[in-house]
Order: structure tokens, then C-alpha cells, then sequence
């Protein structure tokens, strides 16, 4: 299960199998969508598969992840969505009204997102050989002209930026899962950023770096970049944006917020000299207003990940080994 949660053991598989196995350039920079070039156009490609736990959540179902997941990934590489190819694997047995209302959730996640499924796929497994319904979703979007971001072009003095709190989503799966409650139902944050990444590129195209922190949060997203760019990354810990809840779930079962998933949340590295327009655009977003300053890059601790603590220490922000919550997209 570690392998599937996108800490060092994911990294791992990748890297060592993977990677020898497919070969070629473009697979390279492990970006969450792939830039290439077809008839003159740059396009971004990305696909991914979803097998969250349970089928609907607060906020959100597998339906609306694997839109959003998808149109998330297009536009960290800056590109404007466009299609979506769907496949659905369902175990033999599963109610047709729950797949039902998975595919109204998925068509309606689609027209938000403002992206066609044009597409698509079915499968059924044996009864006991799958979980109700797993759904994989692949996209295409067009990069616009001058835009390049990717993981490598951090450079130290950008600011890290991250565009609201944190830890929503995978306390809001845990929380349904295990039955628990803390005082206020958590909502998961799920969410297509397309519209906010156009609105940050429309202040300047020199964006370096996007991520949305999806399996293993804010941390494995930050260590991801920092290795990726031969820098480090200097944090805040008391700016980094935490919700009440999340807090308090966090700190009853032992979790880091830095470890949680997210669905609808992206951090930005920006020169210093664009960081106040794009934060100030960011803000002017529904899905931004609440973006924040969490730290800056760097050039000491290349491939770290420093915090610094509201005791006035610090402390090193490891890569998650495996998952602290598996299945949560």
C-alpha cells in the first residue's frame, strides 16, 4: 500500500521500475502531466486512476476527484483543460443507482470544470476482486505560448505560496471512514484550479514552479520540487494555513497536517518580483482567497525541506515514506 502513496516508496517504484521499463524523454521531469509537442502545439497530457474510500465523501465523491484530479494535474504545467477520456471499473454486483450517481457526479464535475469527456471505457471484475467502482480519467489541455513550468526551474529568492489550508481533504476521508467527529463536519476541499492558474499567468506567464499536493501533501509536493531543482526550501511552519479541525483531528490521532491530501489546493513558486501581483490575483479568486506566503526557496539544504518552528527552531520536513492514509483518490 506504501508503494500507491506518493511518499519515497512511490518515487522508488517509479524510478527503478518504471522509468527503465518505458524509457524516454518526456517521462524525465516526473511531472504531474507531461508537456509534448504535436503538429506545432504544446500540448499537456496527464492521466490517472482513482480508487478512493469511500465512493462519496463530504464535499465530493470519486465522480468529482476524477475530473478534478485530472484538470488539476493539466494545469500545473499552465495548460487551459480541454478533453477528458473516462473508464469505469466496477465490480460485479455494485448497485447501477451508485454508478449512476457517480457518472451524474463526473458529468457535472466535467461542465463545472468546463472540459468535455469525449471517451471513455467500461470494465467489470469478479465479485470480491474489486471495491464498487474504480475510475480512470486521462486529459489533454493546450500550454499557452511563453508558459514553462515545471519542477526544475525553482530558483533560490522565488517565494512559495500556497493557495489556501490545508489537510481538508484527508481528514474529511478519514473522518467518514472511521466514523469519527471532531466538533464540525469537515468538508473536503475538491476543487478544478484551471480558472485560478489562468488567473495567475494572466499577471505574468514567468510562473516556475505549480503542484496540487494531492498523496502525500504539502510535504511530499515541497520535497518533490526542492529535489527536482537542486534547491532547498525554508518554511514557516506558523504561516503554513491550518484549519481549526484538521488541527485538532491531526493532533488526537498523531497525524501532520503537512502529510495530508488535499484535492483542491495548489502551492506556486514565484520570483520575488511577481509574488505580491500573483498573490494579490490569487486572493482575488474564489479558490485563492485565501492564498498565503508559507516560505521562500533557497540555495542552502539543496533537495530539503526546512521548517521553522513557533518555538524558534527548526525542523527537517521529510518526504512520507508510503501514505498515512491510504485510498484517499
Amino acid at each position: 500500500m506504501g508503494h500507491g502513496g506518493g511518499g519515497a516508496l512511490s518515487a522508488e517504484l517509479t524510478r527503478h521500475l518504471f522509468l527503465p521499463a518505458y524509457g524516454g524523454e518526456a517521462l524525465e521531469g516526473l511531472t504531474d502531466s507531461a508537456a509534448v509537442t504535436l503538429g506545432g502545439a504544446r500540448l499537456a497530457f496527464s492521466t490517472d486512476s482513482y480508487v478512493v474510500r469511500p465512493l462519496f465523501f463530504p464535499g465530493g465523491s470519486i465522480g468529482d476527484l476524477a475530473v478534478n484530479g485530472t484538470v488539476n494535474d493539466l494545469a500545473m504545467s499552465g495548460a487551459v483543460p480541454a478533453y477528458l477520456s473516462c473508464a469505469f471499473i466496477l465490480e460485479e454486483g455494485t448497485e447501477l443507482s451508485t454508478v449512476g450517481r457517480v457518472a451524474q457526479a463526473l458529468g457535472a464535475a466535467a461542465r463545472a470544470a468546463d472540459v468535455t469527456v469525449v471517451t471513455g471505457d467500461t470494465k467489470v471484475v469478479d465479485s470480491g476482486h474489486g471495491d464498487g467502482v474504480y475510475v480512470n480519467t486521462a486529459g489533454i489541455g493546450l500550454i499557452p505560448e511563453g508558459v514553462d513550468i515545471r519542477p526544475r526551474r525553482a530558483r533560490p529568492g522565488d517565494a512559495v505560496i500556497v493557495s489556501g489550508p490545508i489537510g481538508q481533504h484527508g481528514i474529511a476521508i478519514l473522518s467518514v471512514r472511521e466514523g469519527l467527529t471532531f466538533g464540525t463536519e469537515l468538508v473536503s476541499d475538491t476543487a478544478p484550479l484551471a480558472g485560478l492558474v489562468r488567473a495567475m499567468l494572466a499577471v505574468t506567464p514567468d510562473i516556475h514552479v505549480l503542484r496540487d499536493p494531492t498523496r502525500g501533501g504539502l510535504a511530499a509536493a515541497l520535497n518533490e520540487i526542492a529535489t527536482a531543482s537542486g534547491t532547498g526550501v525554508a518554511l514557516d511552519e506558523a504561516a503554513v494555513p491550518v484549519p481549526d479541525a484538521v488541527a485538532t483531528a491531526c493532533a488526537l490521532l498523531g497525524l501532520d497536517p503537512m502529510y495530508m491530501a488535499n484535492e483542491g489546493r495548489l502551492v506556486a513558486f514565484v520570483a520575488r518580483t511577481h509574488a505580491e501581483m500573483v498573490l494579490e490575483a490569487m486572493r482575488a479568486h474564489p479558490l485563492g482567497h485565501e492564498a498565503t506566503v508559507i516560505g521562500v526557496c533557497v540555495a542552502e539544504h539543496p533537495g530539503m525541506v526546512v521548517a521553522r518552528t513557533g518555538l524558534g527552531g527548526t525542523r527537517i520536513v521529510d518526504p512520507p515514506l508510503g501514505e498515512q492514509l491510504p485510498r484517499i483518490c
